[in-house]
């Protein structure tokens, strides 16, 4: 299995990280004397100080009163580039996201991000285990609608979706969330460039029962392939493993119900609703 940039760059992130490191020695501060000073944990602000973990913006303001270094860390996050403030983990990803001429998705437990409402993924954010940091929400859902903006371009990306039908039986945030999700995906399925189709829980044969997928087309007309589990993503650039990923990705839209029949159960649910 080959990956494709394994996030090693220097981030924005690992700047500020570096900046709060030499504030911190220049105060006295240790990190676990300024961990106890507003109670969060060690390895938070050793986190912070790598680079693997995002500074909040109400984080800082606090920092910098108590370091007295008069809103440079506050500013200097205010100024992170929107692409950077993405987990770590996915920035790569949304890259070739953004600039892709034909986009697959297949989704087994929530609905894909580039089809989420605000209140749902709210919902999806706030289930998150362990929590979101204080902030930490807001810029999440802020980030992930800021990717929506990827089917305003022009030329728009030629995009399928796949998602169980237990998705859309599944009340995240409450059942008016639902509704308006499943609503939002109704007048999604009729868009011409966007093709939405619905796996249906009563399959007795299922060509992907190992997770979600994203198969990317770059303009070069290179293959790009996400995957992501537990804590850990990857995205590939081998022809060979991108190759097999499509082999699922075609069997998938054969096993699931077609545009059509998707467009009638989306029907059916809002009017159980």
């Amino acid at each position: 299995m080959h990956s494709v940039k394994r996030n090693k760059r220097v981030t924005s992130w690992h700047v500020i990280g570096a900046q709060l490191a030499a504030f911190r020695r220049a105060a006295g501060h240790t990190q676990t004397s300024l961990a106890d000073r507003f109670c969060v944990g060690e390895d938070t602000i050793a986190s912070i100080e790598q680079g693997r973990r995002p500074l909040q913006g109400d984080f800082a303001a606090q920092l910098d009163e108590l370091l007295e270094t008069k809103g440079v860390l506050q500013v200097a996050v205010a100024k992170v580039p929107q692409r950077e403030r993405f987990p770590a983990f996915v920035q790569d990803f949304v890259e070739y996201e953004q600039e892709a001429v034909t986009l697959l998705s297949y989704e087994n437990q929530v609905v894909p991000g580039l089809l989420q409402t605000e209140e749902y993924a709210r919902a999806v954010f706030a289930s998150l285990y362990p929590p979101l940091e204080d902030g930490g929400l807001e810029e999440r859902i802020a980030a992930r609608l800021d990717r929506q903006q990827v089917f305003d371009r022009k030329p728009r990306p030629m995009a399928n979706f796949l998602i169980e039908e237990s998705i859309l039986r599944r009340p995240l945030g409450g059942r008016s969330v639902l509704r308006g999700q499943i609503l939002h995906l109704r007048r999604c399925a009729e868009l011409p460039f966007l093709g939405l189709q619905i796996m249906p829980t009563e399959r007795q044969t299922h060509a992907a029962l190992d997770g979600p997928m994203v198969l990317l087309e770059t303009p070069d007309h290179d293959q790009l392939a996400y995957i992501e589990g537990q804590r850990v993503s990857v995205l590939l650039d081998d022809l060979d493993e991108v190759s097999v990923l499509h082999q699922k990705y075609g069997m998938l839209r054969s096993q699931a119900i077609s545009p059509e029949e998707s467009m009638r159960l989306l029907d059916d649910l809002l009017g159980e609703s």
